[in-house]
């Protein structure tokens, strides 16, 4: 098989990634707000998104049972027979249509650890470099298609038109994937109590204990990792909804967060990725990340001043490209502390802190913006990320050898 086959269908799998969660993060709280779910409800969706951060648990069972296929194949009909189902439920009904989402979200996450692991083995080493920069790519362009276009859709021709679409997709791209091609595999026949033990104790304990012993601080890096984008998490869940308080449509939504934020975020990432690599990472975290933490202020003012759609343009993609531009030195700083014997494992487990990050904050988000308004929250979520520039001096050590660290 040559490498362009392969390339494609990285893309192909990396978009059916992505797609599922775009809809959990991004349109259902569109749709929820529209519905006149309370933002605290809204809020409470950030809960649904811990299979993402949780993965790592039950990944040792996809990786002893079945093919890779037919794990995301599956999963990918089972989530579009879910999402139909979420959109004839009763919205008055928040709790139902919630565990329904968990549901998607499982699956999707168990797709995630399939299609990962697929990916692995398909490409020689010599493509990973290629491949990374495709399955980024048609990720986001998931994420625009879930959170922006679809959303806009629903603005052009209802909210069942947009789910019956979204429905339609994924069926679509099961039917697809159920043609990538077989990939050999060579695993040791272990019974699945033998592997799961292997597992735990090799796979996770292992890791976890040479980071606390590769250098003294450990437990500071793991404050720092669960709170530099607290505020950025924080504010997340409230984007969407103070659009739709502000009386914007689905089609304003959907093209300008949805859509021009998402490309705000990637350009901000890859200028973020330049700067870290020029001035160093501990460097990089502390000017990129004041930039990420004070774009939040921008919707701060946004909220506290009357409606202006050029304000909320501007606080939109200065606060995505921001997002993107601390995101880089940020993922950066994780996968230079990561050992290369242990490199997979190390970093689910850390990304697993920043997940959880995501998930606890987002919680609280709404009940919290009920209580003290849009424009009081945001300028707390600034607040928030205040802290892990008092870590920076502690955590110095494990930015690496770059210009900044003698």
């Amino acid at each position: 098989m040559g490498t362009r086959t392969k390339l494609i269908w990285v893309a192909i799998l990396y978009f059916a990634e992505g797609f599922p969660f775009g809809l959990i993060i991004d349109t259902f709280p569109v749709y929820l707000r529209f519905q006149g779910i309370s933002l605290t409800s809204i809020g409470l969706l950030s809960l649904v998104g811990l299979p993402w951060t949780l993965k790592f648990l039950w990944a040792p069972v996809v990786d002893l049972w079945g093919r890779r296929k037919t794990w995301f194949v599956g999963c990918q009909i089972l989530i579009s027979l879910v999402l139909l189902g979420t959109f004839y439920l009763d919205t008055s009904r928040i709790g139902p249509l919630l565990w329904l989402l968990l549901i998607i979200a499982i699956l999707s996450a168990t797709q995630d650890i399939a299609i990962d692991a697929y990916t692995i083995e398909l490409l020689d080493s010599k493509e990973m470099g290629p491949a990374n920069g495709i399955r980024v790519m048609t990720y986001r362009i998931a994420l625009i298609g879930a959170g922006g276009l679809l959303v806009a859709m629903a603005g052009l021709a209802g909210w069942k038109a947009a789910f019956i679409s979204a429905a339609f997709l994924l069926a679509i791209l099961s039917f697809t994937c159920n043609k990538a091609p077989f990939v050999a595999r060579h695993r040791e026949q272990v019974d699945f109590a033998q592997g799961w033990k292997y597992r735990i104790t090799e796979g996770v304990w292992h890791p976890l204990r040479s980071l606390f012993n590769k250098r003294t601080g450990f437990i500071f890096v793991m404050l720092f990792i669960l709170i530099f984008k607290l505020g950025d998490m924080a504010l997340g869940p409230m984007v969407k909804p103070f659009w739709v308080d502000r009386k914007f449509t689905p089609l304003q939504i959907g093209m300008i967060p949805g859509t021009i934020g998402v490309v705000s975020t990637v350009l901000g990432a890859l200028l973020g990725g330049a700067l870290t690599s020029r001035w160093g990472i501990f460097r990089a975290l502390w000017i990129l990340g004041i930039a990420q933490a004070a774009s939040n202020l921008v919707y701060a003012a946004a909220a506290a001043m009357p409606p202006s759609e050029w304000l909320m343009y501007t606080a939109s993609v200065v606060e995505s490209f921001c997002g993107g531009l601390g995101t880089a030195p940020f993922l950066a700083f994780m996968m230079n502390i990561c050992e290369k014997e242990y490199a997979a494992t190390q970093y689910a487990l850390l990304s697993a802190l920043f997940g959880l990050t995501r998930s606890v904050s987002g919680a609280i988000s709404g009940s919290a913006t009920e209580r003290l308004g849009y424009a009081a929250y945001f300028i707390l979520t600034f607040f928030l990320s205040c802290p892990a520039f008092l870590l920076l001096g502690r955590i110095r050590a494990w930015t690496g050898k770059d210009r900044n660290v003698n």
